[in-house]
């Protein structure tokens, strides 16, 4: 793992992209530092943090979109799977040096409320508790951008649909005020997320037969339960689409509260997306 780890690391410095994505990521840093910090008068750090959020949804994709997609377009993938090291040792290689470049950029924005504190009075358990939250976001993303890299082969389209997901996600809350209510409605959704479960899982292990199953089986529990019992569809749109609202529980690491279930939370979606990640490959490694 330690080997997988330092390739990755090095590939993202001798290609540039490592330098470019610090680079992006700490000049944006440094405009809103000056707007809100400086020229604003605001002694609060997290502002700048809270502005940045919507950075992961630009940057997130290219760094991720080559960790898997260029393995399979270059077949060096087969490399991979024939290696002593385990699926799970390589997946996990490659997210630390993904995790490294983008905490690298974290550990010089840490120095932003020293800085300011030379100006005034500064409250630094709110800046380093929106420093924390904001570097388990970004954990969560880089998993997510991960899994998705493992799903196609090429790049470009990697990128695309990580920034499309991750958008959706960031968009979540005003995309939930928009969506009817009504049991019907609730059926009709969780129908359509049925559907794209059975795909995601066709180019998990690329099996028509599984893909179709699972989406028919998910399919017929909707419907069951709409006419069994349509109650139990009742706020059930708004709970599901909550939980995906990756930036909604920032909110509170950027209040200064150190949110338990809000660790917990990303830790969480950090492990699934990792672990989905792993499971899509082994597929393919026995195919």
């Amino acid at each position: 793992m330690l080997a997988i780890f330092k390739k990755e690391l090095r590939s993202y410095f001798t290609s540039m992209i490592g330098y470019l994505f610090i680079g992006f990521f700490l000049a944006i840093v440094g405009v809103y530092f000056m707007a809100y910090n400086l020229q604003g008068g605001y002694a609060n750090f997290e502002y700048v943090l809270n502005s940045m959020v919507f950075v992961f949804v630009i940057l997130v994709p290219i760094l991720t979109m080559r960790l898997l997609a260029e393995e399979k377009k270059q077949k060096t993938d087969q490399l991979l799977f024939t290696s002593p090291l385990s699926v799970s040792k390589i997946v996990v290689g490659k997210y630390l040096a993904v995790f490294a470049v983008f905490v690298s950029a974290m550990v010089i924005t840490m120095f932003y409320p020293f800085i300011l504190s030379k100006y005034g009075t500064v409250s630094f358990k709110l800046a380093y508790t929106g420093i924390l939250g904001f570097v388990l976001v970004g954990a969560a993303y880089l998993a997510i951008g991960l899994f998705l890299s493992a799903l196609f082969e090429s790049q470009a389209i990697a990128a695309v649909v990580t920034f499309v997901v991750l958008l959706i996600t960031f968009i979540m809350q005003g995309i939930v005020g928009l969506l009817p209510t009504s049991n019907k409605a609730a059926w009709l959704i969780f129908s359509v997320i049925a559907l794209l479960i059975a795909v995601v899982i066709y180019f998990m292990i690329n099996n028509v037969t599984v893909a179709i199953s699972l989406g028919v089986v998910l399919e017929a529990a909707c419907a069951i339960i709409y006419f069994a019992k349509p109650s139990l569809y009742d706020g059930l749109v708004v709970k599901v689409f909550d939980w995906f609202s990756v930036v909604d529980r920032f909110d509170n690491f950027m209040n200064g509260i150190l949110d338990l279930s809000g660790i917990v939370y990303y830790i969480s979606i950090t492990v699934i997306f990792i672990f989905l990640t792993i499971q899509s490959l082994n597929k393919r490694r026995w195919r």
